[in-house]
């Protein structure tokens, strides 16, 4: 009995104890699901953490990208700058950088071509021949004009009684001109260009006289043909169009009397209208040298091009066998609008108008030789490849002095003639 009453305290010691260790197992195997649970809670904060910093470079992107696209339409040829850019071009921030950051907001920001327009004449239309660059341009040009024309050599003794010839006519006048020229760039700025026109013109004229009571009309026909006046142009850019200044383009155009002058023409009495003459061919050319100075201004508004013209044409005088001829001067504006439909196809909308001054011989003024020409202008331009247009222009008389009908093709085509780079 003695020996169980020591047993007894050891035995419940040890259960005691045995108690313990599997609490404390129980403990750690808990502790060890809790530290893999928190495992798996930190990995996903840290994913979301990620995807958080990436959500937020993507939006300051975008907000770098918004002023950017910005500043590259309002000025497409300016180099736009990103933030990480910017960052890593930046010096550290303990060191001076050796030389200038950035650009002078004052600096030239270099010089605009003129924008292409459809052709509508030698100095409105067109775009200046690069440097290098050899531009050959076949062209053929269509003019007709008809009205009515009142001949009186007579003279009066009272103002509704005339003796002499009075003659009415009707002319229906068609003029073909086909010419090949040639631009060459001097420079981005400078060009330079040669005309040579082939002119065949043909000329019908009724006649009837009034003062010898003729029952039927007279029809007289005429025409010529032969190389007409060359041309010689010089077109230099005079300003850049910067700080919202239109672009300006000095023109100067030479005509060469090359072709067969009106002084030249030999004149035929017609058959059955007493007193009258007619010339036996036409003239295709004018019989004098011309000089025209102009400016032309260009205003580009994207996708519209407002242009205008102002113009001085000097014409010189000729010695003839019936005296001295003084052709007179004329002064030309014109003004219009240049629209971009694509990249390839645009049309433009114009009016032309020319005053001839009087015109004299021997120092006397010719009454009634002043004219006034004006003309509504259309012009369509098709870039049919990198190297070749198509330009077709109609003008539409709107003075009786103007043609009736004035249409151009154009097809200018660009090849490399020197390298630009020498």
């Amino acid at each position: 009995m003695v020996f169980l009453s020591l047993l007894l305290p050891w035995h419940e010691g040890f259960a005691e104890e045995l108690n313990n260790v599997d609490l404390l197992k129980e403990y750690k195997k808990l502790l060890a699901e809790q530290q893999k649970e928190f495992q798996i809670q930190r990995k996903i904060i840290a994913d979301q953490g990620q995807e958080l910093q990436q959500m937020k470079a993507r939006l300051d992107a975008l907000s770098n990208q918004a002023p950017s696209n910005k500043q590259a339409a309002e000025n497409p040829k300016k180099p736009v700058v990103t933030a990480a850019a910017s960052q890593r071009s930046a010096p550290p921030p303990n060191q001076l950088p050796d030389k200038p950051v950035g650009k002078d907001p004052t600096e030239h920001k270099g010089m605009q071509r003129p924008p292409e327009i459809p052709r509508l004449s030698e100095t409105v239309g067109g775009v200046l021949t690069r440097k290098g660059k050899i531009a050959i341009e076949p062209s053929l040009q269509y003019g007709y004009n008809d009205n009515y024309r009142v001949f009186l050599d007579a003279y009066t003794f009272i103002p509704a009684i005339a003796i002499g010839l009075i003659d009415i006519r009707q002319i229906k006048r068609h003029t073909m001109m086909a010419s090949l020229a040639a631009r060459y760039g001097i420079t981005d700025r400078w060009e330079f260009e040669l005309r040579m026109p082939y002119v065949y013109r043909s000329d019908s004229q009724r006649s009837r006289p009034v003062d010898i009571s003729a029952a039927t009309d007279e029809t007289f026909n005429a025409s010529g043909s032969s190389i007409g006046d060359l041309e010689i142009a010089t077109r230099y850019q005079l300003t850049s169009g910067a700080n919202g200044w239109p672009i300006l383009v000095g023109n100067v155009l030479t005509t060469v009397p090359t072709g067969k002058s009106p002084f030249d023409i030999e004149y035929v009495n017609a058959q059955g209208v007493p007193g009258a003459t007619y010339p036996s061919e036409l003239p295709t050319g004018v019989g004098y040298f011309s000089f025209q100075p102009s400016i032309t201004a260009l205003y580009p508004t994207d996708p519209a091009v407002f242009f205008g013209n102002i113009s001085y044409n000097y014409n010189t005088e000729t010695k003839q066998d019936f005296g001295t001829f003084d052709p007179g001067d004329a002064i030309g504006l014109s003004f219009g609008l240049g629209f971009g439909i694509n990249d390839r196809t645009s049309f433009s909308l114009g009016y032309s108008h020319r005053h001839v001054f009087t015109s004299a011989v021997n120092g006397e003024e010719i009454e009634g030789s002043e004219l006034d020409i004006g003309q509504f202008l259309v012009g369509y331009s098709f870039k049919y490849s990198p190297q070749t247009t198509f330009n077709l222009s109609l003008g539409i008389g709107t003075t009786d002095d103007a043609q009736a009908v004035n249409l151009n093709f154009r097809m200018p085509m660009t090849f490399d003639f020197i390298s630009a780079d020498l």
